[in-house]
């Protein structure tokens, strides 16, 4: 395909500055806008209409596995964040407290939720007694606050929007079938309804969460070649149970502790959509989460008959399809130019002399493909359409992802590698040891993500330190 005319000038180029370019379409496609809080965003009507859809197809997604939404406070006792040592500590660096209430001042410090396992902890306490009481299978829509000293909209901020499971079991076989269960929940909606590739595995030891015996995580790569972890799921065996005293009577009258899980996705999925399927025009939305699939635009609408057949289109494909009319009078070209800086993937004109001919056009967002539609077929090509949008944008970001995975043998490899062809992911031998670990991203630059279910022995030895190898892992520069 020939290269496109920017239709968009104030988008910075992404291979001038891709960080520019992030930060241009997130403000020029009315996604945030910032907030005098800092390191917090405020999230505009058409960025909460993306999040909405997320939110729908995933909650779709978790009750079809048998979950229940609850909702948690979002202060906890410092005395009930204390319980459990590694997920304190862990947290700890991150905490926003608050000390106290209206003048006077508390006499416990609260703890902002960076996270609710204390607390879905403290009511299992509460409500687990039997084997009949189990598995409990929870689920919260909520925010959490995280005082992060680099922040970045979508990507890392303070306050962020999110879904937090949290899971009892009564064996340790349940409890894993769970946490694996989830992440490939997470990565079939990543693929599906994102349109992105992920990659499966399981996280080092260095850098599981807090409190956790396993985390399992997918890992997407963006346009730059940067890695995003886009959800974890974690299994936390008896740990936070026996912290908690989290215990039931099974069937032969024992008492036994619970086994745990919990997993989570956030706000940052919709940056990942944007360093996956933007381009230097703005969004490029998949269909499943666009708030407006079809823009219908009508040309020359000063015309007789023009806005009357609009609307009439409008009504007609609001049963089926998520559209808008836009009938302002703002210039054809400023329109074409809007919704292809939102993302829509379908613009849909009508004109007077569609109108004679009982057809309209329809123009892809990806490639600016323009069909000739009869009016009778219009529902048939629309769906034809979006789905092929989504097959082709999906492709294009797993090119991406295979054009820059590199294989290494050596530390010399990878430095050549992400100096010849640019930032990837590296798979290279991993012999297991924190040390070597921490020496490849020291050598190197790129951090483990992780350690990759489809496994492939790529050589014998480690890539650090050339003693026997245990795993290969996927190595990058993370978001």
């Amino acid at each position: 395909m020939a290269e496109q005319k920017k239709m968009v000038e104030e988008i910075t180029s992404m291979e001038v500055d891709f960080a520019q370019w992030y930060t241009d379409i997130v403000k020029k496609a009315d996604l945030i806008d910032y907030s005098s809080v800092k390191g917090c965003m405020v999230i505009r009507p058409y960025g909460y209409a993306v999040w909405e859809n997320i939110q729908r197809l995933l909650d779709a997604r978790f009750k079809a596995t048998g979950h229940e939404n609850v909702y948690m406070p979002m202060f906890i006792p410092e005395s009930l964040l204390q319980k459990e040592k590694d997920h304190v500590e862990g947290f700890a660096p991150e905490v926003a407290w608050v000390t106290h209430g209206g003048s006077e001042p508390l006499a416990e410090r609260l703890c902002v939720r960076p996270t609710s396992e204390t607390l879905f902890c403290e009511h299992y306490a509460n409500i687990i007694h039997s084997y009949r009481d189990l598995p409990k299978l929870y689920n919260q829509w909520c925010s959490v606050v995280r005082w992060e000293k680099t922040t970045r909209p979508f990507l890392r901020s303070r306050e962020f929007l999110w879904q937090e499971g949290h899971t009892a079991h009564a064996t340790a076989e349940e409890a894993i079938a769970e946490t694996e269960r989830m992440l490939n929940v997470y990565a079939s909606f990543c693929e599906e309804e994102l349109c992105m590739p992920v990659i499966r595995g399981k996280k080092t030891e260095s850098d599981k969460f807090a409190g956790a015996e396993d985390t399992y995580a997918i890992e997407a790569l963006m346009h730059d070649g940067k890695a995003l972890q886009a959800g974890t799921s974690h299994y936390f065996g008896d740990g936070f149970a026996r912290a908690f005293d989290i215990q039931y009577t099974d069937k032969n009258n024992q008492l036994q502790y619970v086994h745990q899980t919990s997993w989570g996705m956030t706000t940052r999925l919709i940056g990942a959509v944007i360093m996956s399927h933007g381009d230097n025009n703005g969004l490029v939305l998949p269909p499943a989460v666009a708030p407006i699939q079809v823009a219908i635009l009508p040309i020359a609408q000063h015309k007789a008959g023009v806005l009357d057949a609009a609307y009439a289109l409008r009504d007609r494909l609001a049963q089926k399809f998520r559209v808008k009319l836009d009938d302002s009078d703002n210039s054809p070209g400023w329109k074409f130019a809007e919704y292809e800086m939102k993302g829509v993937p379908l613009r849909l004109e009508i004109g007077p002399k569609d109108i004679e001919k009982g057809q309209c056009v329809l123009v892809r967002r990806d490639t600016r493909e323009k069909y000739f539609v009869p009016m009778d077929a219009l529902e048939q090509e629309i769906d034809r359409l979006l789905k092929e949008l989504a097959q082709s944008i999906y492709q294009k970001a797993l090119e991406n992802r295979e054009r820059r995975t590199y294989v290494c043998r050596s530390l010399d490899e990878i430095r050549q590698s992400l100096a010849e062809k640019g930032d990837g992911f590296v798979m290279a031998m991993w012999c297991g040891e924190e040390a070597c670990e921490d020496e490849v991203k020291e050598q190197t630059g790129v951090g483990s993500r992780c350690i990759p279910f489809d496994q492939k022995q790529i050589s014998d030895v480690c890539v650090c330190c050339g003693k026997p190898a245990k795993h290969m892992v996927c190595w990058g520069k993370a978001y």
